[in-house]
C-alpha cells in the first residue's frame, strides 16, 4: 500500500495546479502539441514544458516525439488509480455518516 500511497500523492500533487488541470482537461480533447497547449497561457514555454514534465512524470499523460514535435496525450488507466482511492475514500465516509445517521435516529427516538 505505501507504494500505491505515494503514486496517489504524486498524481493528487500534478492535479494540484490549475494549469495542469486546465491541460488534462484539454487532453481530454484529444492529443495535442506543446505549442497548442501552451497557447491559452501565458507563461513562456520552458516555464509550461515544466507543467508537462509534472503531468508525465505522475504518469496521467504521456508524450511522443515526432521531428521537433512533441504530441501529448492522456493516459487513462493512470486515472483509476484515483478513482479506486476515491471510491475507497468515499465508502468509508459513507459508512461512518450512515452509522451517524443511525445513532441520530436512536437518540431522537429515545427522547420523550
Amino acid at each position: 500500500m505505501p507504494n500505491q500511497l505515494s503514486e496517489v500523492d504524486f498524481k493528487f500533487h500534478a492535479l494540484a495546479d490549475p494549469t495542469r488541470r486546465a491541460v488534462v482537461e484539454r487532453l481530454g480533447l484529444g492529443s495535442a502539441a506543446m505549442s497548442q497547449l501552451a497557447k491559452p497561457f501565458n507563461m513562456a514555454l520552458p516555464s509550461f514544458a515544466q507543467h508537462l514534465n509534472v503531468l508525465e512524470k505522475s504518469g496521467l499523460i504521456s508524450s511522443v516525439k515526432v521531428g521537433r514535435v512533441r504530441t501529448y496525450s492522456l493516459t487513462p488507466r493512470s486515472f483509476a488509480t484515483l478513482e479506486i482511492w476515491l471510491n475507497l475514500q468515499r465508502n468509508k465516509w459513507e459508512r461512518r455518516l450512515d452509522r451517524l445517521d443511525e445513532y441520530l435516529i436512536s437518540q431522537k427516538e429515545q427522547q420523550p
